[in-house]
């Protein structure tokens, strides 16, 4: 499981509402009409033999046409606080504003799995600080679900399952997951992409499983959930089908 690729694409799918949850401080009130554009990953190479830096989810957000109201959203997942280096990511940081000639960032790293990490980094002496970073962390396993368990995030609502909770509320916070989702996505196939994250995040066991589908089964949100999994399984047979028949053909 890349779970580098699995929040870029939710963070890509629902921009706003991933600000508004992983940096909350500082994007709590961004107006939905704001223009929200994604920066190119691969920071340019000064010369052709040096490495590059991959940023994981860069996003430009312009709440007028002034560029000085601009801000850049720097976004970083990181699995596990202990490979987390808060040194590559303050180069991270000043490389993007170099390059787009942007005082305005807002360094974010998401933190998958419980531990310690840094939050800030100051270089100096004992005289002065000559530099002074912070960054916004987002602690997912940290987080109470049950503050998040009604919300209208859908960003949030995916994330149910990373967040804390009783091991016994596995398979309830899996569902309410899963109702948010259904309720908060119109498109069937946003849908059958994030049953899929949901259900990965949660890592039921087989009792859990058996305990999930038949609460499914009373909940309102079941056509909704079940629906578009079942219309992809039907897509996908009758492909196979399709696919056999003119390998018959032309067999034949």
């Amino acid at each position: 499981m890349s779970h580098d690729q699995n929040f870029k694409n939710l963070i890509l799918d629902y921009p706003l509402a991933a600000l508004e949850f992983f940096a909350r401080e500082e994007a709590g009130s961004i107006p939905p009409s704001t223009k929200i554009t994604p920066v190119r990953q691969e920071q340019l190479k000064k010369r052709l033999g040096d490495r590059f830096r991959e940023l994981d989810t860069p996003l430009l957000v312009e709440f007028s046409r002034e560029k000085q109201q601009a801000v850049l959203f720097i976004l970083e997942e990181e699995t596990e606080p202990r490979y987390f280096s808060i040194h590559r990511l303050v180069h991270y940081c000043v490389d993007v504003a170099d390059m787009l000639n942007i005082t305005r960032v807002v360094p974010v790293v998401v933190f998958l799995r419980p531990g310690r990490h840094p939050l800030s980094l100051d270089l100096g002496t004992e005289h002065n600080t000559y530099l002074s970073f912070r960054f916004i962390a987002c602690d997912l396993g940290e987080i109470p679900a049950v503050e998040h368990i009604e919300s209208r995030n859908i960003v949030a609502r995916i994330n149910l399952p990373n967040m804390r909770y009783d091991p016994g509320q596995r398979v309830e916070v899996c569902l309410r997951a899963q109702e948010g989702l259904a309720e908060l996505e119109p498109d069937p196939n946003k849908r059958i992409k994030y049953i899929n994250f949901i259900l990965q995040y949660a890592n039921l066991n087989e009792s859990e499983q058996a305990q999930y589908e038949q609460r499914l089964q009373q909940s309102s949100y079941r056509e909704a959930i079940m629906g578009p999994v079942q219309q992809a399984i039907e897509n996908s047979l009758q492909q196979g089908i399709q696919q056999g028949m003119q390998q018959g053909m032309q067999q034949g």
